[in-house]
């Protein structure tokens, strides 16, 4: 899993006079908004502004993907016939936001959910003063996102296509939704406020009968495809970063080694490697080419500890060869112990090498406690 490139925040567009003031404000307001202007509206323009040749179409070519968030102050009509040649994917797609030529009203026009376009037209209505103008329903009525619950928290859909306009028909519906929570923070909806109408809450997948519910939520590291089939064939799957893998090995074992390492072990374990938070090992390694580019590949964390502070943990395979050669009985038990906060591992040390490789690695795994939602189960 590659990273995508970075987008800029915020590309604001004024081909008016009464719209080059609104961009005025919403550069004050919008740190990072970069602002493009008709070229017959440059002599006014502040500094920064970038000309636009009319018609528009040659410079949205260029920006539409380079931005997180385009806000025109152009009519809603005009903007859609621009943008509609331009569309990819709701998984990929920047929000689009309108603001009339008066700023009363600021619309989200595209990706409100996905593409954060709701939030960001409530910022621009905050600013500019405006009335936002949202018509996704399950915001609307103030109950789950499903197709964007707990980004926020750095939780991913396992599957952004599979089950989740079901689930969100479900949940506006109120129809009986149940949500399992086996891993991640409580925080995902509001722990002061009741769930939605037709919601309940769960911490375990097991006894769960899924044809008591319309749709299943479930926020699992697991890969629960086959161990919990009938249950996963009518769930929408999120992953949180909730798990933490200690890792040591060799010097100079190959990038490709350690690669091949994690993903035969997390799939043995059936856990998914969309969970993963951080690598944790002793500080010996913190400049180790492998576990370097895994982490870089994969934007995950490398968390290191000194080596006392590790032989300093009870770990359940102690080695006396290993504290000989790093001055701890252990590297992947205790940094993942350590990493993740727990108290005990979801995975005890592993070995994995490769017929010839002349080097190997140890392999852990922790999962990040957290404390219980207040609400009780219902199942």
């Amino acid at each position: 899993m590659s990273l995508p490139p970075a987008r800029k925040p915020y590309a604001v567009y004024a081909i008016t006079l009464h719209g080059l003031g609104i961009a005025q404000r919403l550069l004050s307001g919008l740190p990072g908004a970069e602002l493009y202007v008709s070229e017959k509206l440059m002599a006014k323009a502040p500094a920064g502004a970038l000309p636009m040749p009319l018609p528009m179409g040659p410079t949205l070519s260029r920006t539409f993907t380079a931005y997180d968030c385009h806000i025109f102050i152009i009519s809603v009509g005009a903007v859609v016939r621009m943008i509609a040649p331009l569309l990819e994917d709701k998984k990929v797609d920047p929000a689009v936001v309108c603001v009339d030529d008066a700023a009363r009203f600021s619309i989200c026009v595209l990706s409100g959910h996905v593409g954060r376009g709701n939030a960001f037209t409530e910022r621009v209505a905050s600013v500019l003063g405006s009335t936002p103008v949202v018509t996704t329903a399950s915001d609307v009525r103030g109950t789950l996102t499903v197709d964007i619950l707990g980004r926020e928290l750095g939780w991913r859909l396992d599957d952004l296509e599979r089950n989740v306009t079901r689930g969100c028909a479900a949940v506006v519906n109120e129809a009986p939704v149940l949500f399992v929570q086996e891993a991640g923070e409580p925080s995902w909806w509001p722990e002061d406020k009741p769930l939605p109408p037709g919601v309940r809450y769960t911490r375990s997948l097991e006894g769960v009968d899924p044809a008591a519910w319309e749709m299943l939520l479930i926020a699992t590291d697991r890969d629960i495809r086959e161990t919990h089939r009938a249950q996963w064939e009518k769930a929408v799957i999120y992953r949180p970063r909730s798990l933490v893998l200690g890792i040591g090995c060799d010097r100079g074992t190959p990038e490709e080694l350690v690669e091949r390492g994690v993903t035969q072990m997390l799939a043995q374990a059936l856990l998914s490697p969309a969970s993963v938070k951080a690598v944790a090992t002793v500080d010996l390694k913190a400049d180790e080419p492998a576990l370097l580019a895994l982490c870089q590949k994969h934007g995950w964390a490398l968390q290191t500890y000194p080596a006392a502070e590790l032989d300093a943990v009870p770990v359940p395979t102690p080695s006396e060869t290993v504290k000989r050669h790093v001055g701890t009985r252990g590297v992947a038990e205790p940094s993942a112990l350590l990493a993740s906060g727990a108290s005990e591992l979801l995975v005890r040390k592993q070995i994995y090498t490769e017929p010839g490789a002349g080097r190997s690695m140890t392999f852990a795994v922790a999962r990040i406690p957290h404390s219980p939602r207040k609400e009780p189960a219902h199942v």
